[in-house]
């Protein structure tokens, strides 16, 4: 084996990747699994269109009890977890003067109680089983770091909503906190936070698309396929150095 292939080696490594279904996460169980590990994706439905090759298991993230038990089988099943990558989020986008107060606990279940209760596991059966060392990634968002620009959706009704940077903002902070709570065990903590990313099956609005182009300076949205380059990097022997940073892949957006 070459340095490179052993420095990205990620060959029957276990990760775990929630919101397997959702746009990126299915992606990202395809990259992972093109590169040799076992990949579990984890949803709160099971569809009929799932990848060969990968596993799938049903759970309610932002249910604790749900959580643990779907973990103890990827562990019974598969002897460890090398890897937990918090992919899954949700969003609403009605306008925030009609968010219900549903609405509003259902984002924050899943896309923060929902990362905190598989960290929590994650961290519990790592202590149990006396494991070595261990990764975890988040997906968090551009917009836990920068305000949407309004001006954007002049023909788009999926504006994004506080609530949604409200809670990709704490999950890059509880990235930052469990890297420095969790460095002596020996696990690795990281975020990437995607910028616009396009959507083939269910696109954004014309106007969107070039609004978002030119406030952008590359000039663009982004391709899914431009997120698993990170997300591999982080979770490779290549970033055993790193640790507590959010990647943020925007095509410069918030370098304005």
């Amino acid at each position: 084996m070459g340095y490179l292939d052993g420095l990205f080696n990620l060959a029957n490594k276990v990760i775990v990747i929630t919101g397997a279904y959702g746009q990126l996460g299915r992606v990202f169980c395809q990259a992972f699994r093109d590169a040799g590990s076992r990949v579990i994706g984890l949803d709160c439905r099971i569809g009929s269109d799932s990848l060969p090759n990968v596993s799938y298991l049903e759970v309610d993230i932002s249910n604790k009890k749900s959580v643990s038990e779907c973990f103890k089988k990827v562990v019974s099943d598969y002897g460890q977890i090398d890897v937990l990558f918090n992919n899954a989020g949700v969003s609403t986008f009605e306008p925030f003067e009609n968010r219900s107060e549903d609405k509003f606990d259902w984002i924050m279940g899943v896309n923060l109680k929902g990362t905190f209760f598989c960290i929590q596991e994650y961290v519990s059966l790592f202590d149990k089983y006396d494991w070595s060392k261990g990764a975890i990634l988040n997906t968090a968002s551009h917009f836990g770091v920068v305000s949407p620009d309004y001006r954007n959706y002049t023909d788009c009704d999926r504006r994004n909503p506080e609530v949604y940077g409200a809670t990709k903002a704490g999950v890059i902070q509880m990235t930052r906190y469990f890297a420095v709570h969790l460095a002596e065990r020996g696990i690795r903590v990281n975020a990437l936070s995607p910028g616009g990313v396009y959507n083939p099956e269910s696109p954004q609005g014309d106007d969107f698309i070039d609004n978002y182009a030119f406030r952008c300076p590359m000039g663009r949205m982004g391709d899914q396929d431009e997120m698993v380059g990170a997300a591999l990097y982080l979770c490779s022997q290549a970033a055993s150095y790193t640790t507590g940073q959010n990647i943020i892949i925007d095509g410069g957006v918030t370098c304005w």
